[in-house]
């Protein structure tokens, strides 16, 4: 029986999978579509892979699990951050840095942000091994203004052992030297510093993603510090006592002075020499012997250390400089150097001769070796036949006089 003016509702295709669907995510709230359209391909389920997605979706058969729910999708407490309490750090990967500075595929952005005020800073590196956190630690608490009390962290690995959220040795002798307390944030707890994170995701899309390609290492530095100086303090925070910028909120936060030098962590990497025998270091070139020049070395700095050591690959220092301030483009050359340098290039001039390459338009005619042996294969020729045996040469050619043709078409007017 159908009732008048109603439309007879067809029978939805799906419906005899409807039980078999909601029992397999009951199951496995993730369960991927894909493999539960595998499953029902086996039962001649005749729809497409989007009718299934369209499906589950519409009639909200995939249920939500408790586990995985994010923090935005439960009830959080609100974390009061007082002024000069916290600082907050955390590392950004950042994709693509380009080539010329051998980082490989990805760059490591440390980032500290003040709890409180919101005020962040960035310290670009190559790596996230230890000296690196340290350097930037310093780095940034310094441009910061000063130490918070306390230094959050997620379970990095070059700070506490992640499996217990314990500092390391080495690390709580980098907390006692700048006296500051370490929090752990607890496993799945981020939360507890997402004043950092929400700076993270900025980042990347303001900043880096227009990076040009040509920059230096020391330039993208730059350009970081620049962009936190003019973007990220001028932001705008409601306060207890109204709106107003990162800045001003920042200057008012009760920072300890840190110490005078920075903890003497030790940073060592691989540079290549140039062919002027000048190892690149922090934006800055300094010499070596010119035995080293297109070759490899290692550079070490100790972090307050005013100097640097230059060592081969077998680990035998042979060069030491006081080091120039970052990213002047100073070149720092020792004497011996520049000397054996020179005399190394004046030998390698004798021995080429003048010199000078050869240029494309150049008349070079043959010389005196080339004419004997030219003069060698025209005495050797001058006794063989010129001709192969049964080829006229041009003295038995026969010539065709072909006057006798043009009188005899004289006095013709046809062609028949």
């Amino acid at each position: 029986m159908t009732e008048p003016g109603v439309r007879r509702r067809d029978e939805d295709p799906f419906d005899p999978f409807a039980e078999y669907v909601t029992a397999r995510l009951l199951e496995d709230p993730h369960l991927w579509a894909q493999t539960l359209f595998d499953e029902l391909v086996e039962m001649r389920f005749e729809q497409s892979y989007s009718s299934l997605t369209r499906q589950i979706r519409d009639r909200g058969l995939r249920p939500v699990c408790p586990q995985c729910t994010t923090a935005v999708n439960r009830p959080n407490a609100v974390i009061e951050h007082p002024p000069g309490e916290e600082t907050q750090w955390d590392w950004v990967d950042l994709p693509d840095p380009p080539a010329s500075w051998g980082w490989g595929r990805t760059a490591h952005l440390l980032v500290g942000t003040l709890a409180c005020s919101g005020r962040w800073r960035g310290y670009l590196a190559p790596n996230m091994t230890r000296p690196q956190v340290i350097a930037g630690l310093d780095r940034i608490t310094r441009a910061l203004g000063g130490v918070t009390r306390r230094w959050r962290f997620d379970r990095m690995s070059t700070v506490c052992h992640p499996s217990s959220g314990q500092l390391t040795a080495e690390f709580s002798s980098v907390a006692k030297y700048y006296g500051v307390g370490v929090d752990i944030c607890p496993p799945r707890s981020g939360h507890r510093k997402g004043v950092v994170e929400a700076e993270n995701r900025s980042i990347a899309q303001r900043w880096w993603r227009t990076l040009p390609d040509a920059s230096t290492p020391e330039q993208a530095q730059a350009s970081l510090d620049e962009h936190c100086r003019l973007r990220a303090d001028s932001r705008m925070r409601a306060t207890k006592d109204g709106r107003s910028s990162v800045l001003t909120v920042a200057a008012t936060e009760p920072l300890r002075p840190p110490s005078a030098a920075p903890y003497p962590a030790v940073l060592s990497e691989p540079r290549k020499v140039s062919r002027q025998a000048l190892v690149p270091w922090r934006g800055n070139q300094y010499s070596v012997p010119p035995e080293l020049a297109m070759g490899e070395v290692t550079v070490t700095e100790r972090l307050g250390d005013r100097h640097i050591d230059i060592a081969t690959t077998g680990g035998i220092v042979i060069a030491r400089h006081r080091t120039a301030a970052p990213g002047t483009g100073a070149q720092v050359r020792d004497a011996v150097h520049v000397s054996a340098l020179n005399a190394a290039a004046m030998a390698a001039a004798a021995e080429s001769g003048d010199g000078r390459p050869h240029r494309n338009k150049e008349r070079i005619p043959p010389g005196e070796r080339s004419r004997a042996a030219a003069q060698a294969l025209r005495e050797n020729t001058s006794h063989t036949p010129s001709h192969p045996a049964g080829h006229p040469t041009s003295a038995d050619a026969v010539v065709i006089d072909l006057a006798a043709y043009e009188a005899a078409a004289q006095n013709r007017n046809t062609l028949g």
